[in-house]
């Protein structure tokens, strides 16, 4: 019997990804279907789903439960989820009872699906999903101001608003997991293969860190910490895509590894990616990373400053915070699979040093601000696409030669903006 946290929702591993001779019968039954053009940020969920990443989700939600999850989240069966996975299409001629496949951009079918519900998603229902998934606490998400600035740098709120007429729910069948594993060999990893190697290793108690960005020193402070407190940790990435001026997945998986070679102890670390597009949603977000990371067997989420922030929309902290506004936080004796497992392990503002002569956080460091590197990917990020110089201590020099190296490369340059969190404004 397996140590490991028990996957989400009470359900086991649920796994769509069709195999053998039953893939086969519905690939060549997906090309008489009629075709529903899928974004990427579909085909993501739809791989997550395939792999178990999503359990215990089968298909698309319903109108019930994107709204219950909005609003409470909890889905329709009264399961924990924070973020509606939801399929939106333009096309009027969809009828609940067709099956069809459903084609990302790179032209592959990655799965079939039977519509049970379809339902409209008008203005006003996107603008409610955005208020209620997508607004913080931070100064861009006050009443007065945000729908001035969102529609302009959230590129979340822009995503939801820019879908389709309809939404359509039903369970689907994966055909496909995209090329992730031939691009990323030995770090696409699903969560039935993260199970296997920590069992392995023994592991009972395991962090995970969430990566969008470049590792700074101080990530590699957190995944640290989260070594120190329990049997190791996962460092997980997301390798599906991200907003421009992002740094792309290949080039973080070698920093990474890069970091994990010479300053880690790599029997007590894993590096692995997952393929998922970003939504940022602030705290939300910080809540579906721990509830797909309860599915890879994971039973801690670090979360540190700003976690999965975007401009100034969300507090500094917030998504430490709304992990005690969720429900089943005392426990849910009587269906307890539908609660959250995974739970949130809290870091305070990371920084290196100079008087301390190392990394700290402010619970640890009682100097001021000018005695301190502040750190933040954006920061990183603007200071090497401007070619400007990175300041002592921000990162290692081994990870940031093979940064320069890629902005080096670039062609086209995306203007990166600092906001407040970034920039150190607040501490």
């Amino acid at each position: 019997m397996s140590n490991l946290v028990a996957p989400h929702g009470g359900k086991g591993l649920v796994c769509c990804l069709l195999e053998g001779a039953e893939l086969e019968a519905e690939i060549k039954k997906a090309e008489g279907l009629k075709t529903l053009e899928i974004s990427d940020r579909a085909k993501g969920d739809l791989i997550m789903m395939g792999i178990g990443g999503f359990s215990p989700l089968n298909g698309f939600m319903t109108k019930a439960s994107w709204k219950g999850v909005c609003a409470d989240f909890l889905m329709e069966d009264g399961t924990f989820w924070p973020i509606p996975i939801t399929l939106d299409t333009d096309d009027d001629d969809i009828k609940v009872g067709d099956e069809i496949a459903l084609k990302a951009k790179d032209g592959v079918i990655y799965a079939t699906m039977k519509v049970e519900e379809k339902y409209e998603m008008t203005e006003a229902d996107k603008k409610w999903e955005c208020e209620n998934v997508y607004k913080g606490e931070g100064e861009e998400s006050a009443d007065d101001v945000f729908w001035k600035v969102a529609m302009e740098d959230h590129p979340g709120v822009q995503m939801v608003m820019a879908q389709g007429k309809y939404n359509l729910a039903g369970p689907v069948k994966v055909l496909s997991e995209g090329d992730y594993a031939k691009r990323f060999p030995g770090v696409y990893l699903t969560p039935a293969q993260i199970r296997a190697e920590m069992e392995k290793r023994g592991w009972s108690n395991v962090a995970a860190l969430q990566l969008r960005n470049p590792m700074h020193r101080s990530h590699e402070f957190l995944a640290k910490i989260a070594v120190e407190v329990c049997d190791g940790v996962v460092i997980h990435s997301l390798i599906g895509n991200l907003k421009p001026g992002d740094i792309p997945g290949d080039v973080r998986i070698e920093c990474i590894q890069i970091l994990i070679d010479n300053y880690f102890v790599p029997e007590n670390v894993i590096n692995a990616g997952y393929p998922l597009d970003m939504r940022y949603a602030g705290p939300r977000e910080g809540l579906i990373h721990a509830t797909f990371r309860q599915n890879y067997g994971i039973n801690n989420m670090l979360i540190g400053r700003d976690h999965a922030g975007v401009g100034d929309f969300y507090g500094l902290f917030e998504a430490q915070e709304i992990f005690k506004k969720i429900p089943y936080q005392d426990g849910c004796t009587a269906e307890p699979g539908k609660a959250l497992l995974c739970k949130n392990m809290n870091i305070d503002w990371t920084f290196y040093c100079y008087k301390c002569d190392g990394m700290a956080s402010m619970r640890t460091c009682p100097h001021t601000k000018e005695d301190r590197v502040i750190l933040s990917g954006t920061k990183l990020r603007k200071a090497l696409s401007e070619g400007a110089d990175v300041v002592d201590h921000f990162g290692r020099d081994e990870v940031l030669v093979r940064l320069r190296e890629y902005y080096a490369g670039l062609t086209e340059k995306v203007e990166v903006k600092m906001q407040k969190a970034a920039s150190g404004a607040d501490m």
